[in-house]
């Protein structure tokens, strides 16, 4: 059977392969539109299968909140900076975040065995698999989290077009652009100085007992002739110090005027002026690559490497 121009071009805009792959496909089936589809599909699974080996350390964080209550955040790597701001790419990265929101995956796992909300013959990994076929690079969905707000709600930021996410949970019995927008700057502080916990409330016993020996074991080594009960209040002094630092609430607000004034304490302001009651209870904050090492090669080798392949 003759393939056409058009027949090409059909298969190119249903399934985003290049043209000549395309050509080959329908010559292979035979004209056959179903097969020429199944064929690009194992050819992008084979495609795939090449690139997993390589390094997906770039790539961004999208944010999707449902009616304020429901929210998903869902971090998605690439293998360049370059692709990760490509419209297709960050067009899947959000198909991906809107899948997690609707989805009750326990894990990375499940999730990806799901269907696919855009084609449901497929699964997440399927779609996945057609993706880096199409874009040429790893990709990989790293992690995802779902948040929900029973009595309140969740406010995202995005800083730096996805290089960090935040989703913040509050409690509140007023939700208004006011509080939404306090909330907005405390996902804002998340982002900036990245807690680990929300309140002093969360660090466990376990943790303390462990910083309080570390800081005994300073304080001895910087005072070796200072008696215990000094050391004791400079260990108390020290440890209140770093939970200032790691504890969300405790932490000096960054856009503070006078300098001073701690998260709860800017909360607590924002709340009264609005006549409302409000409770940070939690948040997420995702950093694209973090703990992900990356491979640092010369950029002329590696255009080199590509133009061989």
């Amino acid at each position: 059977m003759a393939i056409t121009a058009g027949m090409v071009k059909e298969l190119r805009e249903m399934t985003g392969a290049g043209m000549m792959d395309c050509k080959k496909a329908l010559s292979e089936t035979n004209g056959d539109m179903d097969a020429a589809i199944e064929f690009l599909r194992k050819n992008g699974q084979a495609k795939a299968e090449k690139k997993a080996g390589r390094i997906a350390a770039e790539g961004i964080v999208k944010t999707v909140v449902k009616d304020d209550k429901v929210a998903a955040i869902v971090e998605v790597n690439s293998e360049t900076d370059f692709v990760a701001k490509n419209d297709e790419f960050q067009g899947f990265v959000e198909a991906v975040a809107n899948q997690v929101v609707d989805s009750e995956a326990a894990d990375l796992d499940a999730f990806m065995a799901e269907a696919w909300e855009a084609d449901t013959t497929k699964t997440v990994k399927d779609a996945l698999v057609e993706k880096i076929a199409v874009i040429g690079e790893n990709l990989n969905i790293r992690r995802f989290e779902k948040v929900a707000a029973d009595n309140g709600v969740v406010v995202p930021y995005i800083h730096g077009g996805g290089r960090i996410g935040v989703l913040v949970v509050a409690d509140t019995d007023v939700v208004n652009d006011e509080i939404k927008a306090a909330l907005k700057n405390v996902a804002m502080q998340v982002a900036a100085m990245s807690p680990k916990y929300v309140s002093r409330e969360e660090v466990s016993q376990d943790y303390l007992d462990h910083e309080k020996e570390i800081l005994l074991a300073q304080a001895k080594k910087e005072n070796p002739e200072k008696p215990e009960n000094i050391i004791e209040k400079m260990i108390i002094g020290r440890l209140n110090k770093e939970l200032k630092e790691i504890c969300l609430l405790d932490q000096v607000y960054v856009k503070a005027e006078d300098g001073k004034q701690s998260v709860a304490q800017y909360v607590a302001q924002v709340a009264k002026a609005n006549n409302a009651t409000v409770a940070v209870k939690g948040f997420v904050r995702f950093e694209t690559g973090e703990g992900i090492e990356k491979k640092e090669e010369n950029f002329a080798e590696e255009v080199a490497k590509q133009m061989a392949q």
